[in-house]
């Protein structure tokens, strides 16, 4: 493979590929409301892009119950999102056909995501686990995002140098992860304004994207 080819396409997965993070408002919501309580949009915001630790820290600290056990509510909204995942997910607009493009170009594909392994199983009935080549989960790296290592990991299950990748974000936690990793980095805004990205291209939605165009980003 010469240099400047496009080696690899790492996709994010809720708010890049599938319209989820509408679902998790819908099961953070009902844990808030559990508690007792109601989820500000200022923690919700602040909450995408991060592990479901990281995520139950804000929840219980924004409902001002910080003394909350982190692996009880973890259970409760993996459960819920579970349901709702299983009733299938919305892709984003231009994802499903970028996706099928890159696998036509036959350009290895990964999906990183912070999303914790069983729901992400139920995620790919609908995003089709045959698209991908490696899946990196949140509960499978030691680290999650924004740290690199989940998309070095994906980079190295696919054989492909990082710097000769593509990631494809919606979150600043995602941007902030490839961006460490060296991978190029595509940012498509979803849920949370994307702002302070020199040297990320930004597009409105990935139906203003193809292969011809991911080719271009590595090329720089």
């Amino acid at each position: 493979m010469a240099d400047g080819t496009l080696a690899g396409v790492l996709f994010d997965m809720d708010g890049t590929l599938v319209d989820s993070e509408k679902v998790w408002d819908v099961g953070l919501a009902e844990l808030a409301a559990f508690y007792g309580g109601a989820l500000s949009t200022a923690a919700r915001q602040s909450m995408v892009g991060t592990s479901m630790v990281e995520s139950m820290d804000i929840l219980h600290a924004d409902l001002a119950q910080p003394w909350r056990d982190t692996a009880a509510s973890t259970t409760w909204l993996e459960m819920r999102v579970l349901a709702l995942f299983a009733d299938g997910l919305i892709w984003r607009p231009g994802a499903r056909e970028l996706l099928a493009a890159v696998r036509a170009a036959g350009v290895p594909t990964a999906l990183v995501t912070a999303t914790r392994r069983p729901l992400v199983e139920v995620a790919l009935q609908t995003i089709g686990p045959e698209n991908f080549d490696a899946v990196v989960c949140g509960d499978e790296v030691t680290q999650t995002k924004p740290h690199p290592e989940p998309y070095l990991a994906a980079a190295a299950l696919l054989g492909a140098p990082i710097g000769r990748c593509v990631a494809i974000e919606d979150s600043p936690n995602g941007i902030a992860s490839a961006r460490a990793a060296g991978a190029a980095v595509l940012a498509v805004p979803c849920e949370v304004e994307l702002s302070d990205l020199d040297g990320v291209q930004v597009v409105p939605s990935l139906s203003d994207v193809d292969v011809d165009f991911l080719r271009a980003l590595v090329r720089g």
